[in-house]
């Protein structure tokens, strides 16, 4: 370690950070506490209990990837994780039937391969504080909706696939994981292995699977569009789509596959964590967008990745091997086209905004929100604005619209074999009033008539049976308690912790 600028804590430094952290007085608002004492071993402990566990690999996947097993080592009173059943609170009414659930009442679906993928990454932190899932963080920048943990509610995200080459199975009782959604993309366009790959691998590295029950014919896709719908939960997007107020998005949900207990974000679960999940397959202590903000231990740097300064940059942090969606199809599709519609996570594409911003080409400005089609609701937030997204969702669709009409900033555009289309206003409403708001379900009303713009512009193109839909978010949400209030970082301190806390919870341990 002594090559890096800020090398990992001991032990005596971190058994008194975890000392404050899971005491009495932290207990409301910490749920777990996970760090690495060696490579292959893991701990996380809460209050109740603390668990040791080791990984060890079995061979490798159909898609190339190790075969992880886990073995539980140590285990003192309650297990932090004991519960990691995905189908837990699978429904509206189940999950809002325990609003702020308590680590005994939660589930923490595949905790022990997301706890242990981020800390393969050299700048891991020494300690992940996982907020509880009641926890009100608004003097730090936290909203009444929210997510970053595993628990269940803040993992979730909705899972859809319609169209070419979809199995129409409607609802399904079924999960997955959002590293699964490249890997299947992939296998609907009929995408080869890379060179030297197993026959199930479909990325350079990927840490997902292909989803076979969803696919009734592997290639038979000539083009996928994957709208994401950033911090949606499922249960209210499923539930709303049932109600007729997302007519479009049922029409894909009716016409294809939908996964009841949707698709589990890698931890942390956040935002272009999540987002270079999805379009790369591989977890972020793989892919190396490892957070919205963490220490680089080389440097002893801040990164911040996950903002509208750093979004132009972030992809730099991409690691070399891997690959995303784009670059996939182009290796394996030669001749195809490929698009990122208002995504960071661009690498590859041949068409990205941010392409064209880092080119220092001018962008067109969008109308004001006020004369916008498709802009229902108005509120004001330094952090989160609904006009400020909607306008951009409206750019998104300008542009979608454009590039698949053959005729888009200056050039002809062939019909692109991949589309990704990113969609913001979900996730400023989702955390400005929390997932059952009235905000909330207008940003998914309003997102819903964008969908159906898309829609009608992929039938116009003439290519509408050889379409595969998928929708998807980057992680879920759930609705925080405004009277369980804290901040561990003032405890810390009051007992002469040194530490620098990156992305509120990745806390790096300076001893100073």
């Amino acid at each position: 370690m002594a090559d890096l600028a800020l090398p990992k804590a001991g032990h005596d430094m971190r058994e008194r950070a975890l000392a404050v952290l899971l005491g009495a007085q932290l207990e409301p608002i910490v749920d777990l506490v996970a760090w690495s004492p060696a490579r292959g071993t893991y701990e996380v402990a809460s209050a109740e209990g603390h668990l040791g566990f080791r990984r060890l690999s079995e061979g490798t996947t159909d898609g190339g990837r190790p075969r992880w097993v886990y073995e539980v080592e140590t285990l003192t009173g309650r297990s932090p994780v004991e519960r990691q059943d995905p189908t837990h609170f699978g429904g509206l009414e189940a999950e809002r039937s325990v609003p702020h659930p308590n680590r005994r009442d939660n589930s923490y679906p595949h905790a022990f391969d997301h706890l242990a993928q981020l800390f393969d990454h050299r700048s891991a932190p020494d300690l992940v504080v996982l907020h509880s899932s009641s926890h009100y963080w608004g003097d730090e920048g936290g909203h009444l909706g929210e997510h970053g943990s595993l628990g269940i509610v803040q993992a979730r995200a909705p899972f859809i696939a319609a169209g070419a080459g979809v199995r129409p199975l409607g609802m399904a009782e079924e999960s997955c994981r959002l590293v699964d959604v490249a890997p299947t993309i992939l296998e609907l366009l009929g995408c080869p292995p890379p060179p030297g790959a197993p026959p199930g691998g479909r990325l350079v590295h990927q840490d997902g699977e292909v989803l076979n029950s969803v696919i009734a014919e592997p290639g038979r896709a000539r083009h996928v569009v994957a709208m994401l719908l950033d911090g949606t939960n499922p249960n209210v997007l499923y539930d709303l789509a049932r109600r007729g107020e997302a007519p479009n998005i049922a029409r894909l949900m009716d016409l294809g596959c939908t996964y009841r207990y949707g698709a589990i974000a890698s931890l942390p679960t956040v935002t272009l964590a999540n987002h270079t999940a999805i379009l790369t397959g591989s977890h972020p202590g793989h892919h190396g967008v490892l957070h919205n903000a963490w220490v680089d231990r080389l440097t002893g740097d801040q990164v911040i990745t996950n903002s509208p300064a750093n979004w132009l940059s972030a992809m730099k942090w991409l690691s070399p091997s891997v690959e995303t969606v784009h670059h996939a199809v182009h290796r394996g599709l030669p001749g195809s086209v490929s698009v990122s519609v208002n995504e960071p996570c661009d690498s590859g594409a041949d068409y990205s905004i941010f392409d064209q911003m880092r080119a220092g080409q001018p962008v067109d400005r969008p109308p004001r929100a006020e004369e916008l089609p498709d802009a229902t609701a108005r509120f004001v937030r330094p952090s989160k604005d609904y006009r400020w997204s909607s306008l951009i969702d409206h750019t998104a669709v300008d542009q979608f619209c454009g590039i698949w009409s053959g005729d888009y900033g200056g050039r002809s555009w062939q019909v692109p074999t991949f589309t990704w289309v990113n969609f913001t206003l979900t996730d400023a409403a989702f955390h400005e009033g929390g997932p059952y708001s009235d905000i909330a379900a207008a940003s998914v009303r309003d997102t819903d008539a964008r969908i159906g713009r898309l829609l009608e512009t992929v039938e116009r193109s003439g290519v509408w049976e050889d379409t595969a839909f998928v929708i998807v978010a980057d992680h879920g949400m759930e609705l925080a308690n405004p009277e369980v209030t804290g901040d561990w970082d003032v405890a810390l301190a009051e007992a002469g912790v040194g530490v620098r806390d990156e992305g509120y919870g990745f806390l790096y341990l300076t001893g100073e």
